[in-house]
This record gives structure tokens, C-alpha cells and sequence, in this order.
């Protein structure tokens, strides 16, 4: 059922999003000694695989709801996707968005004429104005991350990599809100052999790896993270298939976070944000476990602020 929904997905979105390319460095694998694949959703339209996601769960909506538009709240990247995707389907797309996102990403939400409203950076914030907007409009809802047609529409990303790289025995995603490692284990599990998928996470926003220690949806207290994109939480739709097929996360530093984004922009020569180096950050500390693997960390997007490197 699964393994259908995930092919269906990924026919139905082909037209709206762009088959991504899968790059390497010598340097790189010769520097770390394994031997590693990037997978480069920066190279998305609107530069990040959410507009995997998002596409799809567009298109699974009813001409009614479509007609009344979506609503989603994002610190940037899924705002932009849903944006995107709504305005080629010419449906209006309202975005909540905490005041403390970055202005590229602000900017490129009104470029994808996505109607904003600012609110506080918190969860609780977040949830009060999308439903104010919701009681407003009777726009439909499209959770960035907890939503089976966005998990699923994320997991095409992970099919197109296994159908270049059908021998991997292991993918390192980077881990915020949980769609994108849940739909990455949903594709490995159903296209790999034997793929595992390891999440990267920051010490400062580890609430996936407490959740997975403890079964339950745990929560940050604080977010002092450079990586924006991960300052959210699992939900009731993602964790349990994280349960399923996430077997580990690793946990890093913010400057190892800051020592894998530099070193992909030294060497592959690409623009990625903080939030995708988690995932190289985790392959990189714990190189030493993967000496034999054949390894692949998935990119997840490249929009970030280029006036503002934190190197």
C-alpha cells in the first residue's frame, strides 16, 4: 500500500518538480575515507525538497478547498514551497511565519506571491495565528512536516537517489519537524536493500533523539541552533513511522554543524543551508562506523542568507 502510494506520488509530481542531481567530491571521500553521494534538493525548485511535499499535497486537495486556498505555518523553506506550488495552480497560499525568520526567506515567500503573517517564534504562536486564518478564509491546512501526502511527496527525493544508487547501505537526513526522514525511510524501506536511514540532529534542538530514546513526542525548551529549519518538533503522523524504520540519530555540535557546511561549500563548490550540514555533521563524527558503507547524505536545501555565513 505503502510502496503504491510512493510511486503514485512520485509520477504524480514529476511535471512540478525537478529530478535533482546527485553529486560527489574526491577530496572529500578520500578526506574522511568513505565513500559518499549528495543528493542535492538545494538544487530544488525553490531550493529545498519541500516543494516535493508541498506539491503533492496540493494536488491531493478537492477543487472546493483549492478554491479557498491553503494555509501553513514555516520558518521559511515549506512557506516558500507551498507558495510556489499553490501560485502554478493559481490558488492562494497564506503563510505564517515567525518574525525571527530569515529575510531571504521572507523575500522569496512574497516572490511566490504567499500572502505572510508574522508571528512570535514560538510552536504555540505559530498554531494560534494558522487557525485565526483558518476561521477567517476556510483555507485548508497543510502541516509542513505532519501530513501523509507531504511525507510521502518528501520520500520521492530518496527514490530518485536509490534508482541512481540502488547499492547504498546508508542515508544520513537531517531531522527538524520529521516528514523529511519519514518519508526517506518510507523509500528506503520499500526501494533500498537494507538501506538504513540516520538522522542528524543539533544538541540544541534534540527533542527526535529524546523521542526516540523515550517513545514519545518530546519538546525543546529552548532552539539556539544556527540550523532554522530544525527548530520544530515531530508529530503524531511522522513519529510512529520514525519508530518503524529510524533505528538512530546522531546528535552534533553547532560548529560541527559549522565545520560540515564549510567544508561542502569548499570543496563540492555548492550553496547549502545550515539545517542540511546536520546531516553531513553527523556522517562526520562518527565517520569511523562507516568505513566499508556506501553512504549518501541528502542535502536539503540551500536557501539561506549569503551575508550571513557563520564562517
Amino acid at each position: 500500500m505503502i510502496k503504491t502510494s510512493l510511486a503514485e506520488c512520485h509520477s504524480r509530481i514529476q511535471p512540478y518538480i525537478h529530478k535533482t542531481a546527485v553529486i560527489s567530491s574526491r577530496l572529500i571521500n578520500e578526506m574522511i575515507g568513505i565513500d559518499v553521494v549528495f543528493k542535492c534538493e538545494n538544487f530544488q525548485k525553490m531550493g529545498a525538497f519541500k516543494m516535493r511535499g508541498a506539491t503533492n499535497a496540493i494536488m491531493q486537495l478537492s477543487e472546493t478547498q483549492k478554491a479557498r486556498g491553503v494555509v501553513t505555518h514555516s520558518s521559511g523553506n515549506f512557506a516558500q514551497a507551498l507558495s510556489l506550488a499553490a501560485s502554478s495552480l493559481e490558488i492562494k497560499a497564506y503563510i505564517v511565519m515567525p518574525n525571527s525568520a530569515p529575510e531571504v526567506k521572507v523575500d522569496a515567500v512574497k516572490g511566490y506571491g504567499g500572502i505572510i503573517s508574522f508571528c512570535e517564534p514560538t510552536i504555540k504562536a505559530r498554531v494560534q495565528a494558522s487557525n485565526q486564518i483558518i476561521h477567517e478564509t476556510d483555507a485548508t491546512f497543510i502541516h509542513p512536516s505532519n501530513d501523509m501526502n507531504v511525507i510521502l511527496g518528501n520520500g520521492t527525493a530518496c527514490i530518485e537517489l536509490l534508482e541512481d544508487h540502488p547499492e547504498l547501505d546508508v542515508v544520513f537526513v537531517p531531522i527538524g519537524g520529521g516528514g523529511l526522514i519519514a518519508g526517506t525511510a518510507l523509500a528506503a524501506h520499500y526501494y533500498g536493500n537494507n538501506c538504513e536511514v540516520i538522522g542528524g540532529e543539533p544538541f540544541e534542538v534534540d527533542d527526535a533523539y529524546r523521542s526516540l530514546q523515550n517513545g514519545k513526542i518530546e519538546y525543546n525548551k529552548t532552539t539556539n541552533t544556527i540550523a532554522d529549519g530544525l527548530k520544530t518538533h515531530l508529530g503524531d503522523i511522522n513519529f510512529p513511522i520514525i519508530q518503524n524504520h529510524v533505528n538512530r540519530i546522531i546528535r552534533v555540535e553547532e560548529f560541527e554543524i559549522v565545520s560540515a557546511m564549510k567544508l561542502i561549500y569548499e570543496r563540492l563548490k555548492i550553496v547549502i543551508e545550515p539545517s542540511s550540514a546536520v546531516a553531513f555533521a553527523a556522517l562526520l563524527k562518527e565517520k569511523t562506523a562507516f568505513k566499508n558503507k556506501k553512504v549518501a547524505v541528502l542535502i536539503s536545501g540551500g536557501n539561506v542568507n549569503l551575508n550571513q555565513l557563520p564562517f
